[in-house]
């Protein structure tokens, strides 16, 4: 039995280490206006997703501003990591930026876009303290559900990653939430926090159509990408999927209205359950 451990743990590692040499981030040289127009944002992210554009709520989140903000952009689909080792990053007129938040805030200052120009200042700071609770909580309680509690149903029907990357990625998830804090807890303490989470957002979110009101800002896009995987890409057996229809189906329901609003070409950019391969 130790053998075969020992076996199947060093199959793993081979297989990711081919996996992400296969996939690593190769030095940043290209030229604007010769290896990508001027004036356009490429965007590098993962592929597509099985039942919304993207597996990571963070390429969903930049996605859904750059749509928000009417900024033209062209997507790469690969694993290839940016500067910062992650997903996603940009290219626009020779600036290479990472991190989601980061790129938002650099675009806006490059473009001079404010989409909380009709934010007070106390509307700005709660805006602020629910952008990093998606994306510094909600996000890792979600990789816990995907990745560690429910990983085998997740490679049956929302990855096509070989079952050992899956393995690998599991196994680091449960190390960095671990780092983090969050991965000390209770999967039903992650479970019961998850539903605080929605349950906060949708406290707040009422009646509204949106966060603030009746016109989305900076904030909703991070929302719907986190509130996002949890309603499409996460197992069934996952708690906070259900909780999230029927005990916040306001939330719900702006998760709907956010997709109808910003994504009209949702189906046409979601592999299908694998079968298709589809982008932007």
């Amino acid at each position: 039995m130790e053998w075969t451990s020992i076996a199947i743990g060093s199959a793993a590692v081979v297989a990711t280490v081919i996996y992400v040499m296969k996939n690593r981030r190769t030095d940043i040289k290209r030229e604007c206006g010769k290896d990508y127009p001027k004036d356009t944002v490429i965007l590098h992210q993962f592929p597509r997703g099985p039942y919304a554009p993207s597996m990571s709520g963070f390429c969903i989140k930049l996605e859904t501003f750059l749509r928000m903000a009417n900024i033209p952009y062209q997507n790469v689909h690969a694993y290839k990591t940016g500067p910062k080792g992650k997903s996603p990053w940009i290219e626009y007129n020779g600036d290479v930026m990472a991190d989601s938040q980061l790129i938002m805030s650099f675009l806006s200052d490059k473009l001079e876009i404010d989409l909380d120009k009709t934010l007070s200042k106390e509307q700005r700071a709660t805006a602020r303290a629910f952008q990093k609770m998606v994306d510094e909580y909600t996000y890792w309680s979600v990789l816990l559900e995907r990745w560690v509690y429910h990983r085998g149903e997740s490679c049956k029907t929302i990855t096509k990653l070989p079952s050992l990357v899956v393995w690998e990625i599991g196994r680091r998830t449960k190390n960095m939430a671990y780092a983090h804090g969050i991965g000390r807890h209770t999967q039903q303490e992650v479970d019961l926090n998850l539903e605080a989470d929605l349950t906060a957002l949708s406290d707040f979110l009422g009646d509204k159509k949106f966060m603030f009101g009746d016109e989305p800002t900076e904030v909703d896009c991070a929302i719907f990408g986190q509130v996002s995987q949890v309603k499409y890409h996460v197992p069934d057996a996952v708690k906070a999927k259900q909780f999230l229809k029927d005990c916040v189906p306001n939330l719900d329901a702006y998760c709907e209205r956010m997709k109808e609003r910003f994504w009209p070409d949702w189906d046409e950019c979601v592999t299908n359950g694998f079968t298709k391969e589809a982008t932007k």
